[in-house]
């Protein structure tokens, strides 16, 4: 495997911008509106953008100076001018409007009506939020930190949340936010986005709630598996116990692994034993594949 290594003082800010924004990825995205002191509303989208702290509840965003001319955004002006802001969140039905937003019009041009978005009055900011967005949170600015003075510098805009607006149809039975019918999307590199729905989703059983028995517990021959890929390894490692002599014992006298486990060219039986470990794995029934594969430990 051939790896390049980078010195990133060896590169213009084009470039490195290009591959920070490609290498990290995907990133949320935050269209956040501001209003300057002569009352004036911006709406654009960030995707240097996350949620850092849930108390307080703490929302950070970036809007970075222009690598081309060293200017800065209105965004960023409007919230040292004035230290309020709403961040709403982006979703597939919205992201067509939500690009076009980001288009650099005059200060006194409102992207919202540019877009096409409902500008609905705040509770407790002045900056709108924008009524078709599936979440908005309405934020006091607590602080600005500029990280640097040159094109492509970051300014991290720490935002406290006053408000939360939910729009309800994205909430399941239960009242919670629903992260498939939210359908929310991400920034790439380039030109690229991508959308949390259909396959893209899938679910990992955290390992907070267990102390799983780790990789490194698993059979040697496991760790040098063809058939099983890291991600296996790594759902097998979150179990909580090796199996026992018992169930271990019952997987060697079943009808399926005794064969197996005759094969006398030992690459074959390893492959062999493997694949059948992989199908169990594939139907989630993790402890009955750690059994099978537990045969040749």
């Amino acid at each position: 495997m051939a790896i390049k290594t980078i010195n990133p003082n060896s590169l213009s800010t084009p470039e490195l911008h290009k591959i920070l924004l490609s290498a990290v990825a995907p990133r949320p995205i935050a269209l956040a509106s501001t209003i300057d002191t002569n009352g004036n509303v911006n709406l654009s989208p960030f995707s240097f953008f996350n949620v850092f702290s849930a108390n307080p509840p703490i929302m950070v965003f970036s809007p970075s100076r222009r690598g081309r001319d060293n200017t800065t955004k209105h965004t960023f002006d409007n919230v040292k001018q004035h230290q309020e802001v709403v961040i709403n969140i982006v979703n597939y039905a919205i992201v067509e409007q939500m690009s076009l937003s980001s288009t650099e019009y005059a200060q006194d041009v409102n992207e919202f009506e540019k877009a096409g978005f409902t500008q609905v009055a705040s509770e407790t900011v002045k900056p709108p939020r924008v009524g078709e967005a599936p979440i908005s949170f309405e934020c006091i600015v607590d602080n600005v930190i500029e990280l640097g003075s040159e094109g492509g510098a970051g300014n991290l805009v720490i935002s406290r949340v006053e408000r939360i607006h939910i729009n309800e149809d994205y909430l399941n039975e239960k009242g919670d936010l629903d992260t498939q019918k939210l359908d929310l999307v991400a920034r790439m590199g380039g030109s690229w986005y991508c959308r949390a729905n259909g396959d893209a989703l899938f679910e990992i059983p955290k390992p907070i709630f267990n102390k799983g028995i780790g990789v490194d517990q698993l059979p040697s021959h496991v760790l040098e598996s063809s058939v099983l890929t890291g991600n296996h390894l790594g759902r097998l490692g979150n179990m909580e116990a090796i199996p026992s002599d018992s169930e271990i014992a019952a997987q060697k006298s079943s009808e399926k692994i005794i064969p197996i486990l005759e094969e006398q060219d030992a690459l074959k039986k390893r492959e062999a034993l493997h694949q059948y470990a992989l199908s169990f794995i594939e139907k989630n029934d993790l402890e009955k594949a750690l059994s099978i594969l537990f045969c040749l430990n």
